[in-house]
């Protein structure tokens, strides 16, 4: 049987205006992507800023 590690995260915002729900097998390197997107309009996670 596979063995693998799954975390589920939920961030929000700094003005608490919006929750975001992902899912990763890697969860320091998802948070760093989404603090990496911060201020790019294109992405959600830039968009509104988590």
């Amino acid at each position: 049987m596979w063995n693998y590690n799954f975390y589920l995260y939920i961030t929000t915002n700094p003005t608490q205006t919006s929750l975001y729900v992902g899912v990763t097998n890697d969860l320091a390197r998802r948070l760093q992507e989404h603090f990496e997107n911060k201020g790019n309009p294109v992405t959600y996670a830039g968009k509104y800023h988590y």
